[in-house]
């Protein structure tokens, strides 16, 4: 879906963010973006989105470069849509279904098309219940799931989530984790976070970021054994990893199969 080659940007005081980034997300259905505060993670969603220019190199859609003309990156955010890391910076209206409501009506889509899609978004996130109550009595964790839904609601292939479980409890995260998965289904989706045991767990392919540059890619359960680049990067390693390493037995994928293996 989406490729990005060669690309460098520089902020405006001349401070290079991103250089030289080569990332394929056709590598699996999820892909994960990892590295310490500072690395790059959110300018380089930001440039994904078109909301950057790059100053070198390109990023394409389907074989197709981004053109950054109104008209065009209207029609390519229809089919790239992100969900922020602050709920916040996307919920404008004090109503649930007006705020998932809002980009489709700026697009003229019909009043009916528009209900079915918001209730189907919600349902997708499992807060239908949610859809007429106001905004600020939301907690944290529903806020999570509503912006989610105004994501989904645009229908798009490729979704781009910048830290999808930051300042939630362990049942709230679990629960988005499972709607990750199940998006993962329908779309391409892309994870910023520092939640490396969830990085571990549902990512296909993942890429570290260091100072902007790409320092190590490939499927989790060989990223994560490099213990030089992780330290060099400041992340730390996924429990079940530590254990592998601590027990010198294998190397599970998820809970569920470290707990079959232990006869749970």
């Amino acid at each position: 879906m989406i490729k990005i080659k060669n690309l460098d940007y520089k902020y405006e005081d001349g401070t290079k963010a991103l250089e030289n980034i080569n990332i394929n997300t056709n590598k699996g259905n999820i892909i994960g973006i990892i590295g310490a505060n500072g690395s790059g993670k959110s300018t380089l969603f930001l440039n994904i989105m078109g909301i950057l220019k790059p100053r070198k190199g390109f990023i394409e859609y389907n074989g197709k470069a981004i053109e950054y003309k109104k008209n065009k990156l209207i029609e390519y955010r229809k089919k790239v849509n992100i969900v922020f890391q602050d709920p916040d910076q996307q919920l404008f209206y004090p109503n649930i279904y007006d705020d998932i409501a809002f980009s489709l009506r700026n697009l003229g889509v019909s009043e009916e098309k528009i209900k079915l899609r918001v209730t189907d978004a919600l349902n997708q996130v499992e807060c239908l219940d949610l859809i007429d109550k106001p905004v600020h009595f939301l907690s944290y964790g529903q806020k999570k799931r509503v912006a989610i839904a105004g994501a989904l609601v645009m229908d798009s292939k490729v979704l781009l989530m910048d830290e999808p479980t930051s300042g939630l409890d362990p049942y709230m995260r679990k629960e988005i984790k499972n709607i990750i998965l199940e998006i993962s289904q329908r779309k391409n989706v892309v994870i910023s976070s520092h939640d490396m045991d969830l990085i571990y767990d549902i990512c296909d392919y993942i890429y570290i970021l260091n100072k902007g540059r790409i320092t190590c890619q490939g499927k989790p359960e060989e990223v994560f054994l490099d213990s030089l680049i992780l330290e060099e990067a400041s992340l730390s390693k996924p429990w079940l990893v530590r254990i592998h390493e601590k027990m010198n037995g294998p190397l599970f994928k998820n809970e569920d199969e470290f707990n079959k293996f232990n006869g749970e």
